[in-house]
């Protein structure tokens, strides 16, 4: 009679049933994949905050309605000019950059227009 060695990878209990079980419970497989997944999960979690602060930033602007906007402002507010979600750019060569459907268009180095794409 062969004795199986095969242990949990989460917690090291033994393993009864399929031959091809990595895990004792589901609970074990979810922690152990969790705690492979956390630099990566951290590292979306942040970038996903900037860009729904710098949405917020927008709306709260600007509400529904096109607007223009000092620089300092938004750098006031804790925009960050580094992360957005698209850019568009339109026939006369001006990029839009938009963090969801809210965007913003630089005018000179004061100013900023904030606009709402609607297809969005």
């Amino acid at each position: 009679m062969e004795i199986d060695n095969r242990k949990c990878r989460e917690c090291g209990e033994q393993l009864r049933g399929r031959s091809d079980q990595k895990f004792c419970s589901d609970q074990c497989r979810t922690t152990y994949n969790n705690q492979l997944n956390r630099d990566v999960s951290n590292q979306v979690r942040n970038v996903n905050n900037i860009l729904r602060r710098n949405r917020r930033i927008l709306e709260n602007l600007s509400k529904n309605e096109k607007k223009r906007i000092q620089r300092e402002l938004l750098i006031q507010l804790g925009f960050n000019f580094s992360f957005h979600t698209s850019t568009f750019t339109n026939k006369n060569g001006q990029t839009y950059y938009f963090c969801y459907e809210r965007g913003y268009v630089q005018l000179n180095e004061d100013f900023y227009f904030i606009v709402r794409n609607e297809v969005f």
